[in-house]
């Protein structure tokens, strides 16, 4: 079986900043130890977030941030399939 790898660059508005959602993104990602990326504020109400990994394993994630931890509340996730990357060597908080 062959397994996938995809990238996306995911951008979620609503209660999502300064309610420690980037952290709490960083902590759930991490019990993926292959996925790869990025989570930053950009600005007022946004979190980007940019992931890189196994198919199944973003499929979870992506689930995952379509809500968020329980404390914050996503209005709209806009979820975009981006190129791989060889830039990247680990998941963080930018």
């Amino acid at each position: 079986m062959k397994i996938e790898y995809e990238a996306y660059n995911v951008l979620i508005k609503g209660r999502v900043t300064g309610v420690g959602f980037r952290y709490s993104t960083r902590d759930f990602i991490c019990q993926f130890s292959e996925v790869k990326g990025y989570v930053r504020n950009l600005r007022e109400g946004v979190v980007e977030v940019l992931i890189q990994g196994k198919k199944e394993h973003l499929e979870v994630i992506l689930a995952w941030l379509s809500h968020g931890p329980s404390y914050a509340r996503v209005d709209d996730i806009k979820i975009n399939k981006i190129p791989l990357s060889e830039e990247l060597s680990y998941f963080r908080i930018k």
